[in-house]
Order: structure tokens, then C-alpha cells, then sequence
């Protein structure tokens, strides 16, 4: 199972849970000491075992819906056209629970009223009001899930980040080339928008178990815990994946603003400490000199003519299998006193592909 597919059932996995939470919740506020206005009585074990059914089931079809819009917002379909999906789907999703439960009913209860009559009897209006409301917050939870990074909010409510940890971790600093041209040549808005194709791009990082750290304007920052970002090379093939992502659209790159985007990055590892910052707007941070030799990395790219710089210290920690590294020397880094030595690299070229 590839990362990406991985990730998919993860969601799925969430809404199973988050649905299931949600229908035991209702089960014990509606049927302990209350009194059903609708026909249908259920005996709280009943509600029990019913919510351990329909939960994941009906977790299941929000999580693959999510993953839906998820993979359509990353082709950058308008908020107007989101939004109707998602009314649309929670229209279609109503219909699908008010239909399960009339098959429940009739086949177990002996229900003999109509669909319509049993869908619109009364205390049914303030169930379809709880599930838009369920919905809709665990959809909140997803956005700011997103916001912090992936797994980061149930670590900020578990208080991990509270106190400073130290982490020992690989650092990318990935920054657009002649980032002033372009926005002159194409204006604030145009550039924007392809700023904002290439970070969707930038989505097949996740295939390499990369984490997004920040944006900054033009620049992407991203990392990886030490052991993830070592195995398969990840940290390497995250650079070249997102490289051939752009190169492969680069037609679409060309008719729509007349450029091809171009990155170079700046790659090493070393401890950091990272910890909850800000009152007001929350924030995971990593502080460390590790982020700043990174940077500094990055910036030597245009001076030594490199499209990707490791610093020596990452690279003996490397599997360098189907990778060449030229080595730059040792260089200085402003504010360091020490010199760093950094490589050079590309992707090798498999013998069967070399030119004859």
C-alpha cells in the first residue's frame, strides 16, 4: 500500500470513528431518561448496536467523500462549485440514512407507514439538523487538521507540543527561481494562481512521507523525522518527484503563463526543538540551528550552479544508491563560523537509459 492510498484510508478510518462517536452520543442523550416523539421507539441496546453498525458505515461514505473533495480542491475547483458538492452530498447522504433506517425499521420493527411519512414524522427534523451539525464539524476538524499538518492537531490536544522536545530531523528549503521576473511578468494575480498550482503539485511529496512545514511566500519548507526521511531515500526523491511533477506539466505551465516554474533546494539534518508557540494563533515551530544552516544551504544553489545541495553531515547518513554527489567544498554560511562541506546532486542514469 502506497503512502498516498495509505493516507486515504486513514480519513476513512477517522470518519468511522468520528460517526460512530456521534450516533452514542445521541443514542445516550436521546435515550436515556427522555421520551421518543417519533413512532419509533428504540431499546437503548438496540441504539447501541445500531450505532456500532450504521457509524462505520456511514463513516466510511463521508471519509471517501472527503478524499473526494479533497482530490478535487487540490485541482482547484471553485469554493462556489465545493460548496455545492458538499450540500449535494449531504442532501444525498439524508436520503441514504432516512432510506437504511426505513429498511431497518419495516424489517425489524414492522414499520408500515410510507417513506415519506416516516422521513418527515415528528422528531425527525431535529436528527437531520444533528447530522448536517456532525458533518459539518467534522469537516471543521479536517480543515484544521490540514491547517497544522497531518496527525499535528491530536498531538496539540494531547499537549505534546506544550513543552519544547528536542526531535533529531531533515530539513528541505525549497524556493522558486526568478520569483521576481515572474510576478513582474505576469502580475500579482497570475503569479499567485501559479504559485498556487505549483504547491498543489508539490502534493506528490506526500508519496516520500514528507511533512509541509511552512509557506513563505515563494519558498516551501518541508522535513522529515530523521528515520522516515533516510528510508528509501525519501528526502532525495522528494525533490526529483516534485521536479518531474512540474516537468510533466509543463504544457499546461506554458499555455497558461507562459513559464515554466523551476525550484532549487537546500537539504540537511540535526536536532531541532519544536514546541507549541502563540496565545492567539497556535502554532507548531521548529526552532534550531538545523532550520538555519538548511536555508543557508538553499541560498549557495545559484552561486554553485546546483539545482540540489546536501550538506555532508545528511549525506553520510544516506543510502547514495542511484544518486550522484559532486562535492562543492566547504563553504561559508553566514552566520557560522565553522565552514560547511555540501554535495551537489542529481539522479543518476540507469545503464539502460544511458545514450549509446
Amino acid at each position: 500500500m502506497n503512502i498516498r492510498t495509505k493516507r486515504r484510508w486513514i480519513i476513512i478510518r477517522d470518519y468511522m470513528i468520528g460517526w460512530t462517536l456521534a450516533f452514542l452520543f445521541l443514542v445516550i442523550v436521546r435515550g436515556i431518561g427522555t421520551i421518543e416523539v417519533s413512532s419509533i421507539h428504540f431499546e437503548f441496546k438496540e441504539a447501541l448496536l445500531a450505532s456500532f453498525i450504521f457509524g462505520p458505515i456511514f463513516g466510511s461514505i463521508s471519509g471517501f467523500v472527503q478524499n473526494l473533495a479533497e482530490h478535487r480542491y487540490n485541482q482547484r475547483v471553485s469554493i462556489y462549485r465545493l460548496v455545492g458538492f458538499r450540500l449535494l452530498y449531504a442532501i444525498i447522504f439524508l436520503l441514504f440514512l432516512n432510506f437504511m433506517v426505513y429498511v431497518m425499521v419495516t424489517q425489524f420493527f414492522g414499520e408500515a407507514k410510507g417513506f415519506l411519512a416516516f422521513a418527515f414524522e415528528p422528531g425527525s427534523i431535529p436528527i437531520y439538523f444533528y447530522i448536517l451539525t456532525v458533518d459539518s464539524l467534522m469537516l471543521l476538524v479536517r480543515q484544521v487538521n490540514l491547517m497544522l499538518g497531518e496527525n499535528n492537531l491530536s498531538k496539540l490536544l494531547m499537549g505534546k507540543f506544550y513543552k519544547p522536545r528536542e526531535e533529531e530531523r531533515i530539513f528541505m528549503f525549497l524556493d522558486l527561481q526568478s520569483s521576481t521576473e515572474h510576478a513582474e511578468k505576469l502580475g500579482h494575480i497570475a503569479y499567485s494562481r501559479m504559485i498556487q498550482d505549483c504547491f498543489n503539485d508539490l502534493g506528490v511529496v506526500i508519496e516520500n512521507e514528507a511533512e509541509i512545514y511552512q509557506y513563505v511566500g515563494d519558498e516551501v519548507v518541508l522535513s522529515w523525522i530523521l528515520k522516515k526521511g533516510l528510508r528509501h531515500q525519501n528526502c532525495l526523491n522528494a525533490f526529483f518527484s516534485f521536479k518531474n511533477k512540474i516537468h510533466k506539466k509543463k504544457d499546461y505551465y506554458q499555455a497558461n503563463y507562459n513559464c515554466l516554474p523551476f525550484f532549487k533546494a537546500g537539504l540537511h539534518s540535526g536536532k531541532i526543538t519544536v514546541t507549541e508557540v502563540g496565545k492567539y494563533k497556535k502554532e507548531i515551530a521548529y526552532h534550531g540551528d538545523t532550520i538555519n544552516t538548511t536555508s543557508r544551504i538553499q541560498g549557495k544553489c545559484n552561486a554553485l550552479n546546483q539545482d540540489l545541495l546536501v550538506s555532508q553531515q545528511l549525506k553520510d547518513q544516506l543510502d547514495t544508491t542511484g544518486f550522484n554527489f559532486e562535492n562543492m567544498g566547504s563553504i561559508p554560511l553566514k552566520g557560522k563560523e565553522k565552514e560547511v562541506v555540501v554535495f551537489g546532486v542529481t539522479q543518476a542514469i540507469p545503464k539502460s537509459k544511458k545514450p549509446r
